[in-house]
């Protein structure tokens, strides 16, 4: 890997490069190939949320030991590392948010809030302030220099591609981002890491939001907001109580488990939430399918539209509506996708990210859907 992986365009000689650093395997590897680049490197952490001492838990993005475990990376490669706290903006704009998600009956991705907060715009202005070049992140997602400017496009390997979670990436952004590992697969990246020493060659991949130990949301939630477990009814979507929950904090849409339903035709989905009533409304699979789905916060990285309502995009679209689903056929019509078949699962508060083959095009927050008619 060469200084051209970090693609700084006129100046083949980038003077400074700052690296997002979390203290994993993959933010380590990306300054160690910034350091091969020849620039001056500085890593850089931000303490948002400080849970793995008090669980005891390895992982855990920007806790305690992964702050130290970046420091020790720094420290192996020569280059310094400034930890800054940003606790507070990031519990304003990702935690409080996260609750307030769940008790509107909505399903949040905090990870792109975060990218959209406190990671991009916080680092940006720091990596600037710093008079550095480019702001390199341990993100799987490629950059790619288009006709038209700087693309995003998907990473060359499918089971770890995030280019979802980064949809919401500005234009500017974009231009001063680096990307080293979109190129990469993990193997060789952990192999880099063991070649060069680092002690995090070996460490586990977080697999949990970074600010919920154990996975345990609904704790969280109930924690921040007490409000959360107030029990309610399960309906069908006639008005017919089936069953009663002990709060809309342990269901989303297309969840089938923890019903506890018995005694109907055929297999029960949670097909909608209403918070107002405190209300589970579920149905039948074919209750789940969508035709469309209204999108607000648009952001467009395409040559085509700027996100104006109106404008329609759809010359082989794929649009993908979680971050495990697998892009569907899709077009954009104003603040609307419009799926060529129906689809299931598609929940308020997630986001849809449409795609050109492997360029993110842009996406948005999906706010409403419109049902599909399925016969019985």
């Amino acid at each position: 890997m060469d200084k051209g992986d970090f693609q700084l365009g006129a100046d083949p000689q980038a003077k400074r490069i700052v690296v997002a650093m979390s203290g994993g395997v993959d933010s380590s590897v990306v300054a160690a190939l910034a350091v091969r680049t020849g620039a001056e490197v500085i890593g850089i952490t931000l303490q948002l949320y400080d849970h793995g001492e008090a669980v005891g838990r390895a992982g855990s993005c920007c806790a305690g030991r992964d702050i130290r475990d970046a420091r020790a990376v720094c420290e192996r490669l020569g280059i310094a590392h400034y930890v800054f706290d940003h606790e507070s903006s990031f519990r304003t704009q990702v935690i409080d948010e996260f609750a307030d998600e769940y008790l509107a009956g909505r399903t949040p991705i905090p990870c792109i809030k975060c990218n959209m907060g406190p990671k991009f715009t916080d680092l940006f202005n720091l990596a600037r302030d710093l008079g550095a070049d480019c702001l390199a992140t341990g993100h799987y997602v490629r950059r790619v220099d288009g006709a038209g400017g700087a693309e995003l496009h998907r990473a060359i390997d499918p089971a770890r591609d995030q280019s979802y979670f980064l949809f919401a990436t500005t234009r500017d952004q974009l231009d001063f981002l680096r990307f080293p590992l979109g190129g990469m697969e993990k193997p060789l990246v952990r192999q880099i890491a063991q070649d060069m020493g680092l002690i995090v060659a070996a460490k586990p991949d977080s697999q949990d939001i970074c600010f919920v130990p154990d996975g345990d949301y609904a704790t969280l939630v109930r924690k921040l907001r007490p409000e959360a477990d107030t029990s309610g009814e399960i309906v069908d979507e006639s008005g017919r109580v089936l069953g009663h929950h002990k709060g809309l904090i342990h269901f989303t849409v297309g969840q089938r488990r923890g019903l506890e339903i018995g005694g109907e035709p055929e297999p029960l989905y949670v097909i909608r939430l209403e918070p107002a009533a405190r209300r589970v409304v579920v149905g039948p699979r074919r209750a789940l399918a969508v035709a469309s789905a209204r999108l607000s916060g648009i952001n467009w990285l395409g040559d085509a539209i700027n996100g104006v309502a109106g404008d329609t995009v759809s010359a082989g679209l794929t649009a993908k509506v979680r971050s495990m689903a697998k892009p569907a056929p899709a077009r954009l019509e104003g603040d609307r996708v419009v799926f060529d078949a129906p689809e299931y699962g598609v929940s308020p508060g997630q986001a849809a990210v449409l795609y050109a083959g492997d360029r993110v095009l842009g996406g948005g927050w999906i706010e409403e859907t419109e049902r599909a008619m399925i016969a019985v």
